[in-house]
């Protein structure tokens, strides 16, 4: 005979799936094909996929991602993050992943949406919050330190804000007063909950992780540039080593592995978008030596410049 607390977890979980299914079904008319939507939702961005995928590169933006149907592995230095439905990740900062979906079908296609997040409104909402964020010491350290890319459950308030938020797509009238409203209980929710120590962190001014922060945004806008360790240290008024160990606990990587990984995500970019030759994405991303960048390329993605791109145009060329 099942007690009350446990029909009541069962009503529970009745419940999350239901909207998790709405949610979904919701996204699957918003993405007739496979390929990123962005929609009148200013910041929202839609995903569908009808297939497994072989890895893919990409820099993920400050943003909250969300799945709905499937299941997608994130990697990033030497940490990998399997989420599913009813999970959801936080990027805390500009970082270089490969991800993969894992469980994806035509019949049940991959679905999850991206909320961006400006840094500041983050600020700004732990200012505004105040007291009311929970404590430090209501959550420990992040595993394998202060995560750049993190992950937590969705429980009901949280899927009842981005199913709101979604659910505007069929109410365009509302998205200007509503959408604001919505994105910042998303946030408040982001905060409050288990994730929200990990993410103050990265808000407040003073802490390692946000000088680090402010490295990787330096790193990101400059990263043609050939940038010393002492200077990126002077900037942000740390000592090198102490830079570089907060460095590799946020990205899993260092300095130097994080701007070669900007380039050569840039340079596949340019080659599968624009068309350039390799010696020439080479030199746009600021390698002096084509040779050098190729034995790179081929270190990170698995095949040399031009066989991988071929590869990947040939994956794009194949109907949905």
């Amino acid at each position: 005979m099942l007690t009350s607390n446990q029909e009541k977890g069962g009503e529970l979980d009745a419940d999350l799936e239901r909207l998790r299914q709405r949610l979904a079904s919701t996204i699957e008319r918003w993405t007739p094909n496979q390929q990123v939507q962005e929609t009148v939702v200013p910041g929202l961005h839609l995903f569908r996929s009808d297939s497994q995928t072989s890895c893919t590169a990409s820099v993920y933006e400050p943003s909250v991602c969300f799945i709905a149907q499937g299941t997608k592995s994130v990697s990033f230095g030497d940490r990998e993050l399997i989420y599913q439905p009813l999970t959801y990740m936080v990027s805390s900062v500009h970082l270089p992943v490969l991800g993969r979906i894992l469980d994806a079908s035509p019949e049940k296609p991959y679905l999850a949406f991206k909320i961006v997040v400006d840094p500041q409104d983050v600020s700004n909402l732990v200012l505004e919050m105040g007291d009311q964020l929970p404590p430090e010491a209501a959550l420990g350290p992040c595993p394998e330190g202060d995560c750049a890319l993190s992950m937590a459950t969705m429980d009901r308030g949280m899927l009842d804000a981005v199913t709101r938020l979604i659910g505007l797509l069929d109410a365009p009238q509302d998205i200007p007063v509503v959408a604001p409203l919505a994105r910042k209980e998303i946030l408040y929710r982001t905060l409050i909950g288990e994730m929200g120590p990990r993410m103050r962190k990265f808000a407040v001014a003073d802490s390692s992780v946000n000088r680090v922060s402010r490295v990787i945004a330096l790193l990101t806008d400059r990263y043609t540039e050939t940038l010393r360790i002492k200077a990126l240290a002077d900037e942000v008024n740390m000592s090198e080593s102490a830079l570089f160990h907060t460095f590799k606990q946020v990205t899993r990587m260092s300095p130097l592995q994080f701007q070669k990984k900007l380039r050569l995500h840039e340079a596949r970019r340019l080659m599968l978008a624009e068309g350039l030759e390799a010696a020439t994405a080479s030199y746009r991303v600021g390698y002096e030596s084509p040779s050098h960048f190729s034995r790179e390329y081929s270190r990170l993605f698995g095949a040399p410049p031009r066989a991988d791109v071929s590869k990947l145009r040939g994956e794009q060329a194949t109907p949905a």
